[in-house]
């Protein structure tokens, strides 16, 4: 394991205050007078309710003892209604204020996993699906957004009522008081008891949620090969299967919920019939007026809503707790390709690469990838061959940064690139993968891709180096053509040619083509190669594939097996050399041959 793993699992086993301080303390500090002056609404709130229940009392008193008269029941009902607005005005600035924080706090965590996701490198990917991320970006930061906006709340209020309305309880009656509140430590013990297992649950749940979620992306995108193998049954089953899932664990959650809730209110209840029994006494004794009964039923009531939030800011917090460390471990993770400051404008110095002893494996392989390859490559035109497995797209990963290299050395004119920032290699470098990445949107935005701005000529030239421009006119609208997600709207040809017009148009000195022409047929590819040669005159080429007819076209080939190097020469050395070389040449010509006749 890295050290960079090693780093990122040790801030995972954090306790929960140095993930507070780690990712949401700053976030508070920023809008610290935002919460204060929320949290003093919400505080002045609810003492306001809590003054009703003396207005009450003093309303009842008055009409017990026969004293009341019209005036004072206008002017408490007049104070009733004055703190109710009141209530409410400092209740609509509480709300917008930390609700709206939590929002904040919200939008702020998902630039956070964003920006992160940007900065991590290929291992990651590998280990994290694109669901788990997903899941990460939405109900991992719902629930933090509830545990620090509601959650605060009712924390707050409730500490706040629970311990204003005991001191008014107290006041009027110390012994009824502690009868009333004696259930209480039953729903405390309760609450910590289940909140455990709450976290566990919550936890399970957010995972099946990731698989979930995985699974409906990576049918969506391979819907049309679903329909091809009419797989559609048996993802329809497995989609149920894991709905199910989600769901029963959710249920299981909801099982918890049900317990703590209703624990809250019953406990609520036994202490309204303790005061049935013991105040409605003291009132026929006269030991307690009617007028501190009603106000003390009241607050008993206020103390309600308390006693039920323990359990729901428990909820809350128990979520959001599993929700934090799940985010911690996506923000706190290291790449393992670390960048490096940018090393100045060094005049150039050696070949464009010079390939040292480079070796490499993949972490969880159990062979490696490439062993012991050295070679150079300037301004010409590579070709890189090779049976499959052999290294070939590896080599080429490792050339545009994707990957560490950790055993052996990649030099960028005669500079290591372990020592360069990444910004400096990938600036030179116009990748073309194995599979293109195509977005929503118009022809033309998915070819400027790579540049900021790109001129419509500029755009046009690139599409028709790539030999695809006269099939983009066939659209009725051109080149604003919505191509549909990943490039449904094209074939696979397609594809790999707005792909290599997007690399065309960086205008980068060194260009690697990852088997970007696969899809190709051989005249357009022969027409790719010579536009090629014309447009990057004096730059360097990488070109991964097997066809012969390409590899012809070449300056010279790289051929590869089980990640050796054996032979780097021209075509015509290489059909003299190398027995898997001829008898690829033998086959592609009698292909070619057999094509010839068929048609």
């Amino acid at each position: 394991m890295s050290l960079s793993h090693r780093r990122s699992e040790n801030k995972t086993s954090l306790p929960l205050s140095a993930l507070f301080k780690d990712l949401l303390a700053p976030i508070f500090r920023r809008h610290r007078l935002r919460l204060l002056v929320g949290l003093t609404a919400l505080i002045a709130v609810d003492f306001l309710q809590l003054m009703i229940p003396r207005i009450l009392k003093h309303g009842v008193d008055a009409l017990t003892a026969g004293s009341a008269s019209p005036g004072l029941l206008l002017r408490l009902g007049a104070a009733i209604v004055a703190i109710a607005v009141f209530v409410v005005v400092l209740r609509f600035f509480w709300r917008t204020l930390i609700i709206g924080f939590s929002r904040y706090l919200e939008r702020t965590l998902r630039n956070r996993i964003f920006n992160r996701i940007l900065v991590m490198d290929q291992p990651f990917f590998e280990k994290h699906s694109t669901g788990d991320i997903m899941a990460h970006g939405s109900n991992d930061l719902a629930a933090v957004q509830m545990a620090c906006g509601m959650g605060l709340v009712a924390a707050v209020d409730a500490l706040v009522m629970s311990c204003a309305a005991t001191g008014f309880m107290l006041h009027i009656d110390m012994r009824l008081t502690l009868l009333a509140l004696a259930p209480m430590p039953i729903l405390a013990v309760s609450t910590r008891l289940l909140s455990g297992r709450l976290h566990h649950r919550f936890n399970t749940v957010q995972e099946y949620f990731s698989g979930l979620t995985e699974f409906a992306r990576s049918t969506l995108v391979s819907l049309k090969l679903s329909k091809a193998y009419t797989l559609e049954e048996i993802q329809t089953r497995e989609f149920d299967r894991l709905g199910r899932r989600y769901a029963s664990a959710n249920i299981r959650v909801a099982a918890i919920q049900g317990v703590l809730w209703p624990a809250a209110t019953l406990i609520g209840n036994i202490g309204l019939l303790v005061i049935l029994l013991f105040g409605g006494t003291a009132v026929i004794r006269q030991e307690l007026t009617m007028g501190d009964f009603v106000a003390f039923v009241t607050y008993l009531q206020m103390l309600i809503w308390p006693m039920m939030a323990v359990g729901w800011v428990a909820n809350l917090l128990q979520r959001g707790a599993t929700a934090l460390r799940r985010i911690h471990r996506l923000v706190s993770a290291e790449p393992l390709l670390l960048d490096q400051p940018s090393g100045g404008s060094a005049p150039p110095d050696g070949p464009v690469f010079a390939i040292r002893n480079l070796s490499f494996s993949y972490p969880a392989a159990q062979s490696s990838q490439l062993a012991g390859v050295s070679f150079a490559a300037d301004r010409e035109m590579i070709g890189i061959a090779g049976r499959t497995g052999s290294g070939k797209s590896t080599l080429c990963r490792l050339l545009v940064r994707l990957y560490p290299v950790a055993d052996g050395a990649i030099l960028l004119h005669g500079r290591d690139v372990n020592r360069l920032s990444l910004a400096e290699v990938r600036d030179r470098i116009a990748y073309v993968s194995q599979e293109p990445v195509l977005f929503s949107d118009t022809i033309a935005n998915n070819i400027a891709f790579g540049v900021d701005r790109a001129d419509p000529a500029e755009i046009e030239q690139a599409a028709r180096d790539a030999a695809i421009d006269e099939e983009i006119r066939q659209f009725s609208k051109g080149y604003k053509t919505m191509i549909g997600e990943r490039g449904v709207l094209l074939s696979g040809g397609q594809k790999q040619r707005l792909a290599l017009a997007r690399a065309l148009i960086c205008r980068r000195p060194i260009l690697v083509i990852d088997d970007g022409l696969s899809a190709v047929d051989t005249a357009t590819e022969s027409h790719i190669i010579e536009a090629l040669r014309r447009r990057l005159a004096g730059k360097t080429v990488f070109i991964v594939s097997n066809r012969i007819k390409l590899l012809a076209m070449t300056d010279r080939i790289l051929l590869f097996d089980q990640g050796r190097l054996l032979h780097d020469a021209p075509h015509d050395a290489l059909l003299q050399r190398s027995d898997f070389y001829q008898a690829m040449y033998r086959k592609q010509l009698q292909e070619g041959t057999e094509d010839r006749r068929d048609a």
